[in-house]
């Protein structure tokens, strides 16, 4: 790769303590990386063929530093470290974070504008090994029972697998999600998300989770917290779609974070009878009453109670209420209430983060946030039309997490290379494509 060194040599120093001293020396963990990192570029999923392209590829011998006698790696050996000592350390996450922090000494990250997304990848899960998921199944003894599974079986009392029913399990790889959200059959997949800084498209933060709206949303507080616990990275303004408009959302990265939210606000309240729209009635915060247009009280209790009641249902929501006899006698109730005895507005509790984000709406800003999105999406492209990461080859969140961060780390190599170091003459003329990651 021109104008690049690789992974750095204190991966060694990372790993030192899964290696043992005495025995047959292991195979170098920089060579595996290095593999890796070719094969995940050029969209070599298999690495038996990987293996094969980097014994024949003098431009991958040189990338990996091997010499043209030295001997490559059995394809075996790529699994056997994946589930044990990579996967113990956290090597791909360090690596990941490595790579960032080069980016940022590179002047390729500036830390104010982020960017989040999501995006659906197709598991390595037939439709056809399924059950319903409202149906009790026995599973066989975990101790035989394939690494997803056991995976999927230990994390049985997690939220974020409990929370819903899904509609089907699959039974090679649980902890996939059977979804149509892109259109078209439905079909088991996880998601990939993606926190960037849109400065120059670098990802500063990767997390797979099962491909549910819930869950890549929550995602998005992991990998914020994430980036500024690591980074020291806390971004002015955070842009992103509908789904990241909600409203504890929105109260999190607002009231919590300080973070401008440059987010459609997901609102289900618009009224399509053609009476008044919620817009028309004015809040009194002072007050904690609504003021509807003929100029009564909406409020959320009309007589007070011994003991103090916060009137917050389980939705976060507090409902305020008109009071019957003004209702009764308006002659504006055919426009604002015609089928119920009263007109209500259910108000948010973190109503006032969701005016924050109506607010920035109607700012030159925001028509910007929405062109800058973009590129987050692009990056989804790129890693499924370039790096060919439109299936997985791996199972299990753990599985499925080391494949989305090595393809993260790739990406940000790339555009480390493209961005930090032009290529340089080569016997008076550019280096050969073979000799760029970029």
């Amino acid at each position: 790769m021109s104008g690049f060194a690789g992974p750095p040599l204190d991966l060694r120093a990372h790993l030192e303590d899964h290696y043992s001293a005495t025995g047959r020396p292991s195979v170098d963990p920089e060579l595996m990386i290095r593999m890796l990192i070719v094969g995940y570029c050029y969209g070599i999923r298999s690495e038996r063929r990987l293996c094969d392209e980097v014994h024949l590829n003098l431009a991958y011998r040189w990338f990996c530093r091997l010499g043209l006698d030295d001997t490559v790696p059995n394809h075996s050996t790529f699994s056997k470290n994946r589930h044990g000592r990579f996967r113990e350390s956290e090597t791909f996450r360090w690596l990941f974070d490595e790579v960032v922090r080069a980016c940022m000494a590179a002047g390729l990250v500036k830390g104010e504008v982020f960017a989040v997304d999501a995006s659906i990848v197709a598991a390595e899960a037939s439709s056809k090994l399924a059950m319903p998921g409202n149906e009790p199944y026995v599973w066989q003894d975990p101790a035989r029972c394939s690494r997803a599974v056991r995976e999927y079986l230990e994390g049985l009392d997690d939220a974020t697998l409990t929370e819903t029913v899904p509609k089907r399990i699959s039974l090679s790889d649980p902890q996939s999600r059977w979804t149509a959200a892109p259109g078209g059959p439905a079909f088991f997949a996880y998601s990939t998300n993606y926190l960037i800084d849109v400065a120059h498209g670098v990802i500063l933060d990767v997390e797979a989770t099962p491909a549910h709206r819930t869950a890549e949303v929550e995602s998005t507080k992991t990998m914020v917290e994430r980036v500024e616990e690591r980074f020291d990275l806390i971004p002015q303004r955070l842009i992103g779609d509908t789904a990241y408009g909600t409203a504890p959302m929105l109260g999190w990265m607002v009231e919590e974070k300080g973070i401008a939210l440059h987010v459609p606000v997901w609102d289900k309240t618009e009224r399509k009878d053609g009476t008044f729209q919620r817009e028309e009635f004015t809040w009194d915060a002072k007050a904690n009453e609504y003021r509807c247009p003929a100029g009564k009280a909406l409020r959320s209790q009309w007589r007070p109670f011994k003991k103090a009641r916060t009137h917050i249902t389980q939705a976060g929501t507090i409902i305020y209420l008109a009071s019957q006899h003004d209702c009764s006698a308006c002659s504006m109730k055919p426009r604002c209430c015609p089928n119920v005895p009263v007109r209500k507005i259910t108000r948010s509790v973190h109503e006032n983060a969701r005016d924050v984000a109506r607010r920035i709406r109607a700012t030159e800003q925001y028509r910007q946030s929405r062109c800058e999105r973009k590129k987050v999406e692009m990056l989804f492209a790129h890693l499924k039309r370039i790096l060919k990461l439109d299936r997985l080859r791996l199972r299990g969140l753990s599985g499925v997490g080391d494949e989305f961060t090595l393809a993260a780390v790739v990406q940000n190599l790339r555009r480390l290379a493209k961005l930090a170091c032009p290529p340089q003459p080569f016997g008076g003329q550019v280096a050969p494509a073979a000799l760029k990651m970029g």
